[in-house]
């Protein structure tokens, strides 16, 4: 055991990663390391690495660089490397040439064996890097939840789908889908604590679970057997594709009060032509068809999306098609990017690339247009009673409780139980901050 050892796990990109971080401190853990937020005091640091971007992937190389002189002060210092861009065998490669002080490289797919590659290395010495190419699912990796009240939960990992401008099925693997008992007892021993109160699900695309499972096992069954479990929470999950959102998960959302009523459906762009160069395989006109069956099966709907501003050969009629597609649906929530080339991917060797500043110029357009509508939708929910949880006792005393869609709101005059699910009536709306009072 390393009592009094410490160790630092530094994350990056997106809640997959956040929750594999959780595994590998469970291995860390497991060890009798404790966790310690200083690198300097670490005798183990850990990069969990993404590439979704090329601009993460230099920063991260930046991060490991500068972990050198603190080596040098502690030779003993463990440094591991692992994660999304590690995956890549040419960056495995590229890091240990650069990087000769990191002790352990290995990528996202064989992350169950970072407790056999720490004892490995405390026993010899000797560096290793595993870069696996086959997606190992193993169901006893031990797990140390550092996200409170919410529980992530793998159903699936990997992705088929090979959008032009995306890097993840290169890096995580075909999809492999969890059996579904192994996930409903994940969930169940959350559940049984009684600390977990929101599970949320995920998945590069989880309505193509249970795909490559053989049965009749489906996404919105398995939504449904887990809503069937008799607790108190709320399922999220994340992310969908918009052309595999399919009717009965549509329904089973719609019926069911634990699962949340919150969906984020990325999109990317309101243009046919620019859709179909991403190979997103869905129209506009698809889109909205599924937008329209959510709006009228779940009236109190919070729709969020993704998008990418300024994708090779994007003209200004097909950036307005974007702002369009916005206003047309009246998200709650977005997320914009401006295209970034990641080498790699068909994308990056396009014609036609659109110049930064003009793609700066455009994401800030489409933020503009998606901040308005927010603040619309926002001072639309004043009188709205809405069903949150208890996140946080503030300093003056006063509750911040959540909605299903993640908006906050500030409770006062009343005594409530952290983690709790309590009705609020929304009240007011001050400098964008949503106030409230409990209704019994």
């Amino acid at each position: 055991m390393n009592e009094n050892k410490k160790y630092c796990i530094l994350t990056y990109g997106c809640q997959m990663n956040v929750h594999e971080s959780e595994k590998l401190a469970g291995f860390l853990q497991e060890r009798g390391y404790t966790e310690t937020q200083e690198q300097n005091q670490a005798d183990v640091i850990v990069f969990n690495t993404c590439c979704i971007r090329k601009s993460a992937e230099e920063k991260i190389l930046g991060n490991i660089g500068a972990v050198k002189p603190i080596k040098k002060k502690n030779p003993n210092l463990i440094v591991a490397v692992c994660g999304c861009m590690s995956q890549q065998t040419d960056m495995a490669d590229y890091i240990q040439k650069t990087f000769p002080f990191v002790n352990i490289i290995f990528g996202t797919h064989n992350l169950n064996k970072f407790g056999n590659f720490l004892d490995e290395y405390e026993q010899t010495h000797k560096k290793i890097k595993d870069i696996e190419q086959q997606v190992i699912v193993d169901e006893n990796v031990p797990m140390y939840r550092t996200s409170g009240y919410n529980g992530w939960v793998n159903i699936m990992y990997g992705c088929n789908n090979f959008c032009t401008y995306c890097i993840v099925p290169y890096v995580r693997g075909r999809e492999v889908s969890r059996r579904p008992q192994d996930i409903i007892d994940e969930v169940e021993s959350l559940l049984k604590t009684g600390k977990y109160k929101i599970i949320t699900l995920l998945g590069q695309n989880v309505n193509s679970y249970g795909k490559d499972l053989g049965g009749d096992i489906t996404f919105a069954k398995l939504l449904k057997q887990i809503a069937e479990l008799p607790y108190e929470f709320k399922i999220k999950f994340m992310t969908s594709h918009p052309k595999d959102l399919t009717d009965d998960v549509i329904d089973v959302i719609a019926e069911n009060d634990k699962i949340s009523k919150t969906i984020h459906l990325p999109v990317q762009s309101g243009s046919n032509a620019i859709l179909k160069k991403m190979n997103r395989n869905y129209t506009v006109e698809h889109y909205l068809n599924v937008i329209d069956k959510i709006k009228s099966k779940i009236p109190n709907v919070s729709l969020t999306s993704d998008f990418i501003v300024g994708f090779p050969s994007e003209t200004q009629e097909d950036f307005e098609a974007t702002c369009n597609l916005v206003k047309r649906v009246g998200y709650n929530g977005i997320f914009a990017f401006m295209y970034s080339p990641r080498p790699g991917t068909p994308a990056a060797q396009m014609q036609d690339q659109i110049p930064l500043d003009e793609k700066n110029k455009r994401v800030n357009a489409l933020l503009a247009i998606e901040k308005q509508i927010s603040h619309q939708k926002t001072n639309e929910m004043i009188g709205n009673i809405e069903n949150c949880i208890v996140d946080k006792v503030l300093d003056d005393g006063n509750y911040l409780v959540k909605t299903d869609s993640g908006k906050t709101i500030i409770v006062g005059n009343a005594i409530l139980e952290p983690y709790s699910f309590v009705n609020i009536k929304i009240d007011k709306l001050i400098d964008n901050q949503l106030y409230g009072t409990v209704v019994n």
